[in-house]
């Protein structure tokens, strides 16, 4: 029996290995996707030390050719699990029309078009899950006043999310975000072990289309 495979995009030592890491303890071969190749292969070597199969493939999310080029390498992905985003800052007041399709490229069209090039193989053998990062800011948009396109951008990718569960529910593919709802990077504050095993949680039960992770 072949192995599943779990596509993370935003791939980093942070959440975006964490994820690929719970999968890969389960069994799953890794597929990891961000924007330097050299940082990939430090992370591949890091997977294979642990025993774990795992492939970098480097490319930027608004580059959709270059996406659509590495999932046809890929062949099925069970698991697509979008971590991607533009954490740069900035006041709605301060932010230019162009600053906010720059945001929205990485942050909401990227994940789509990923999801686009999973979804028809998913499809085909009737399973599948697609995986999404939420936060804070897209719950609550006016918890900092710093970060208005990513308030904007989680809010958006939330509605995606909730909208693609509804539509594909029936087909046998699951949609569904983790909110994550505070700072992540210490021990003691939201560890991204834990929120790992949130996003597995979330894909075994399919109970919901979101987790709040607080």
């Amino acid at each position: 029996m072949s192995k599943k495979t779990i596509v993370v995009v935003g791939a980093g030592r942070g959440l975006g290995n964490s994820i690929a890491e719970r999968f890969a303890r389960e069994g799953f071969r890794v597929v990891l996707i961000a924007r330097r190749q050299n940082a990939l292969d430090e992370y591949v070597k890091e997977f294979a030390a642990k025993g774990y199969e795992a492939i970098g493939r480097a490319a930027d999310v608004t580059d959709t050719a270059a996406l659509t080029k590495i999932f046809a390498e890929i062949g099925t992905v069970d698991v697509l699990a979008y971590n991607a985003a533009n954490m740069q800052g900035g006041r709605l007041t301060e932010l230019t029309a162009e600053d906010i399709v720059a945001h929205y490229k990485v942050d909401v069209a990227g994940a789509l078009h990923c999801v686009r090039e999973v979804l028809p193989k998913q499809l085909e053998q009737k399973s599948g899950a697609l995986l999404f990062t939420g936060g804070l800011f897209g719950v609550y948009p006016n918890a900092n006043f710093e970060y208005a396109c990513m308030s904007m951008d989680k809010a958006a990718l939330r509605a995606l999310a909730q909208m693609l569960n509804a539509e594909l529910k029936d087909k046998g593919i699951f949609a569904g975000i983790v909110q994550v709802m505070g700072v992540m990077g210490t021990p003691e504050y939201f560890p991204a072990t834990d929120l790992a095993n949130a996003f597995w949680e979330l894909y075994v039960k399919q109970d919901s289309f979101e987790r709040i992770f607080v």
